[in-house]
Parts: structure tokens; sequence; C-alpha cells
């Protein structure tokens, strides 16, 4: 349970991170939706290239972190991966499916941008999907 757990968790971050470099090298797809704004009509504005960059390999990270997990991979690894990693990763998630109470998260303010209706029917969905996962991974024992 915990390889086929991990495994859906690394192809989730892979995919969110190559997303992340398609938008670096210029991908268009998707991207007025993915940065908070305060109005509807207000002018878009692409992420910074280097944000854009660091969020890629981040996430392409994650990637490998669940991937060793999962037993398809395997370096040695400090203890203290173990010990933190595995509850640090889902608990960025749940906090960002809670959000900031202003632009993202379930309990956002504004919610009538672009961005909030995708944040209310994908982003913040997939952040407690991906922290439940990321907890049960851990609860479970082998």
């Amino acid at each position: 349970m915990i390889t086929t757990l991990s495994l859906i968790l690394s192809f989730i971050f892979g995919a969110l991170g190559f997303i992340h470099f398609y938008w670096l090298f210029g991908g268009k797809w998707g991207l007025k939706h993915v940065v908070p704004t305060k109005a509807r009509e207000e002018s878009f504005s692409a992420p910074p290239k280097f944000a854009t960059f660091l969020v890629a390999i981040i996430l392409i990270l994650f990637a490998l972190i669940y991937l060793l997990k999962s037993g398809c991979i395997t370096i040695n690894t400090p203890t203290w991966e173990e010990n933190y990693c595995y509850w640090v990763i889902p608990s960025i998630f749940i906090l960002r499916a809670i959000g900031d109470f202003n632009y993202v998260g379930f309990f956002k303010k504004i919610k009538n941008t672009h961005f909030a209706n995708a944040d209310t029917k994908w982003f913040s969905p997939l952040c407690i999907i991906i922290g439940i996962i990321g907890i049960s991974i851990v609860l479970i024992k082998n």
C-alpha cells in the first residue's frame, strides 16, 4: 500500500514539476489561472522565471523523495529524511489548502477571479489529496 501511494504522489509531483518547466520555457496553457489577482479584469502578468524554476525543482525533488519511499530507487539517505520529510511535505500542502485567507485556499476572501475559480475547483482539492495521501504513508505500518 505504501508503494502504491508513494508512486501516486511521485507521479503527481512529477507532473506538476513538468508543467512548471513547460511554463518556464514559454508555455502558455493554463497560465492565466495560476497567478492570484485582486479582480477578474486585472491585467495578467506571468510569474517570475526564477520563481517558476524554483517551484519546478522543488516539485521534482518531492517526486524523487516519494520515488525513494516507494522503493523503486534506492539511495542512502540520512535518517532525518524519514523523520521529517514525510511529515513536512504533506503539511505544506494541507496548509496551502487552508490558505492565506485572502487569495488562496478554501478560506480565501477573493473568490471572483480566474485564479480563485481554479483554486477552488482544482488546486486546493489537489493539495488536500496530497496531504491526506502523504500523511497516510507515514501512518501506515509496513
